[in-house]
C-alpha cells in the first residue's frame, strides 16, 4: 500500500469505533431518561457499546479490502481459508484457560476484582442475555479491526516478510491498549501484552480463528462473572475503581498457555498435512 494508507487505517478505525460508541451510549442514556448514573452499564448501554464496536469491526473488513486492494477473505485468514471448526476448537481450549485465569485471580487477588455478592434479578438476566448475544460480535469486531486490519496495515510499511510481521505485531498492540483507554502503567502494559498474545496467535495460525476464540472467551466469561457478582444490579464503568497493579501478572501464564496451545496445534496440523 501507499505509505499514507496504513496511517488512515490506524487512525480512522479506532477513532470511528470510539466515536460511534460514545454516540450510541449517549442515545441509550437518553432513552433511559438518564435514570442510571453516567458511569454505570445498564443492559441498554451495554447493548449500545457492543453493537457500536460490532458495526465498526464488520465495516473494517470491506474498508481494508478496498484500501489494500485485496480480497476481503484475506483479512480473515491468508493464505488458507477461514475455518469455523478451527474457531470452535480454539474456543473450547480458551474457555478453560480463561476460567483458570479468573479462578486464580479470585483466589490470589480478590480485592482486584469488581465481584461483590452473587445475585440474580431481572437486571442480571437481561445483562446476561446481552452478554451472550452480543459479546461474541464485539470480540470478533475487535479482532477484525486490530489484527485483521491494523496489524497488516502497519506491517505493510516494511517489505521483508519477517521484519514486517514483527513490526506489525509489536506496533499494533499498544494501539489496541490505548483504544481501551488503558493509561495506568500496569493496565497499559497488560493490554499491550494481551494484544501481543492475540497478534502472535494470528501470525502462528495464519488467520484470526484463535485470537477471536481467546477474545470471546476472555470478554464473555469475564463479563458473565462481573454480571452475576454485581449484587443483582448494573455494572460500573470505572477503571480507576480497580487500578492496575501486580495482580495483572496473574493471568499472564494462562495467556501464554493459550498461545502455546495454538503453536502446538498449528505445528501438528502442518505435520499431518506433510
Amino acid at each position: 500500500m501507499s505509505w499514507w494508507k496504513p496511517l488512515v487505517a490506524v487512525v480512522a478505525l479506532p477513532l470511528s469505533m470510539i466515536l460511534l460508541q460514545i454516540v450510541l451510549f449517549e442515545v441509550a442514556a437518553m432513552l433511559e431518561g438518564d435514570q442510571a448514573p453516567p458511569n454505570t452499564l445498564t443492559p441498554l448501554r451495554m447493548l449500545a457499546v457492543n453493537l457500536s464496536m460490532g458495526v465498526t469491526g464488520l465495516l473494517a473488513v470491506p474498508f481494508t479490502a478496498w484500501l489494500a486492494k485485496v480480497p476481503w477473505r484475506s483479512v480473515l485468514s491468508f493464505p488458507r481459508r477461514f475455518d469455523g471448526r478451527r474457531l470452535l476448537r480454539y474456543l473450547g481450549v480458551t474457555l478453560v484457560v480463561i476460567a483458570g485465569g479468573n479462578a486464580a485471580l479470585a483466589v490470589l487477588a480478590p480485592e482486584s476484582t469488581t465481584w461483590t455478592t452473587f445475585g440474580i434479578t431481572s437486571t442480571t438476566v437481561t445483562l446476561l442475555a446481552v452478554v451472550v448475544l452480543t459479546t461474541p460480535l464485539q470480540s470478533l469486531a475487535e479482532e477484525l479491526m486490530f489484527r485483521g486490519a491494523i496489524m497488516p496495515a502497519i506491517a505493510s510499511w516494511v517489505r521483508p516478510a519477517v521484519p514486517a510481521l514483527v513490526i506489525g505485531v509489536l506496533a499494533s498492540s499498544p494501539v489496541f491498549a490505548l483504544a481501551h483507554f488503558a493509561f495506568d502503567p500496569w493496565q497499559l502494559t497488560y493490554y499491550t501484552f494481551l494484544g501481543l498474545c492475540f497478534a502472535t496467535m494470528a501470525v502462528i495460525s495464519r488467520g484470526l480463528e484463535a485470537s477471536i476464540a481467546l477474545h470471546i472467551a476472555n470478554n464473555g466469561l469475564t463479563s458473565i462473572l462481573n454480571v452475576i457478582f454485581a449484587e443483582g444490579g448494573t455494572l460500573v464503568l470505572d477503571r480507576a475503581a480497580v487500578p492496575g497493579g501486580p495482580h495483572l501478572l496473574i493471568p499472564v501464564p494462562f495467556l501464554l498457555a493459550a498461545v502455546g496451545a495454538v503453536w502446538w496445534y498449528e505445528r501438528r496440523q502442518r505435520t499431518d498435512l506433510s
